[in-house]
């Protein structure tokens, strides 16, 4: 899957210690150390709240240690809690910002009001800023509203989009019950994320639109979340190149107009 990714000049590669317990980031170390690629690549991992000053650096040295590499282009909070206002913590992610350790600090899963009140704290401190914002963001569920584009444009955060395709719910496999071994069956708590009146209708219309059009549901799905206007990067992921290809094929879509008619609700 990396090297099918490298080979498109896919590189920018998200990762979190979360994922598997940490696995996800040796496998990624593996893959940078047998290929050669860590200059190609722009690498980026996450940290779980809560957000403890005197934890923050042990996360940052493990993460550091299982990727392999001696420093992390983009360290993300995965998500919103209320330690990041803490002022000590802000430090401490500064630090790291400060030793070369991060090359850049991100937010992940963050309102607006969230990130707007972390980022005046941080400038009012004087300390290393939040350059990129990464959020759920695809036509059923859309964490990237007008206020978050408003701040990031106002604030030169790059905006990166997550699950184009809703975990799978966008490819309509989850209509009659869900399905073994997915995503929404191995983690049940993502199911309410989904599963309710306004991303079904969401659903519908995109059903509804590619029937009419001829244009495949998945690629349609795909297409609206590559052209979203002032999203930097868009995460894909998959099993299989194949559904990266998936991917590739909605970046060249070139029927805007009829995904200018998807949000016409």
């Amino acid at each position: 899957m990396m090297d099918h990714a490298i080979a498109q000049e896919v590189c920018f590669f998200d990762t979190a210690a979360a994922y598997g317990g940490g696995a996800s980031e040796t496998t990624v170390a593996k893959w940078l150390k047998d290929r050669g690629q860590r200059e190609r690549v722009t690498l980026a991992t996450k940290v779980l709240p809560p957000y403890d000053s005197a934890t923050i650096d042990a996360a940052v040295e493990t993460s550091l240690r299982r990727l392999g590499v001696a420093t992390i282009d983009v360290l993300f909070l995965h998500r919103w809690d209320a330690t990041a206002e803490h002022e000590l913590t802000l430090r401490a992610f500064d630090r790291l910002v400060c030793s070369g350790r991060v090359q850049r600090l991100g937010a992940s899963n963050f309102t607006a009001d969230q990130l707007g009140r972390t980022l005046a704290l941080q400038t009012q401190l004087g300390l290393a800023r939040f350059r990129a914002l990464q959020n759920n963001h695809n036509f059923a569920v859309r964490d990237i509203d007008d206020a978050l584009r408003a701040i990031c444009a106002r604030e030169k955060i790059a905006i990166i989009t997550y699950s184009p395709l809703g975990a799978g719910f966008l490819t309509g496999k989850h209509q009659e019950c869900v399905q073994p071994g997915s995503r929404f069956d191995l983690i049940p708590g993502h199911q309410g994320v989904y599963f309710h009146d306004l991303a079904r209708q969401r659903l519908a219309r995109l059903q509804a639109t590619a029937a009419r059009s001829g244009v495949p549901l998945i690629q349609l799905a795909l297409a609206w979340a590559l052209h979203q206007p002032q999203v930097d990067t868009v995460l894909v992921g998959g099993r299989t190149p194949a559904h990266l290809d998936q991917s590739f094929q909605a970046k060249a879509f070139a029927d805007l107009t009829l995904l200018r008619e998807l949000d016409m609700e």
